[in-house]
């Protein structure tokens, strides 16, 4: 869900971001406790990114619809989401490290004319 880097600036808007993702991730939750409890199945045992993903691909289909066609796409997504189920893993130990690639540029320390001027210098 891309939380890891946050893209506000003021303390205000983080919260509201952090909000936001929180309120993202329970809805994705909630609609995999539904379409688990329709199949009869846990809902840890159904795919979060699968559900994501699904509830995406669905978003877009969903637009300019009717209402009775929106019911239908909203039962096939829960049929879909129900679909993705993570297998079992018992015993799964597996150590954690660190995904986040660094960036290939230089941070900036200086203020950006002054790198310009610097850089008109040596062309």
């Amino acid at each position: 869900m891309k939380l890891d880097v946050l893209r506000c600036k003021n303390p205000a808007m983080v919260r509201k971001e952090v909000w936001a993702h929180g309120l993202i991730y329970n809805l994705i939750r909630g609609t995999m406790a539904q379409a688990a409890s329709r199949r009869g199945i846990l809902p840890r045992q159904l795919s979060f990114q699968g559900a994501r993903q699904t509830l995406a691909a669905y978003r877009l289909e969903q637009s300019g619809t009717t209402a009775s066609e929106r019911v239908r796409l909203s039962e096939a997504a829960l049929a879909s989401i129900a679909s993705h189920r993570v297998g079992s893993r018992p015993d799964r130990s597996e150590p954690r490290y660190c995904k986040r690639r660094t960036m290939k540029y230089r941070l900036m320390t200086r203020p950006r004319h002054a790198d310009r001027s610097r850089q008109r210098k040596a062309s």
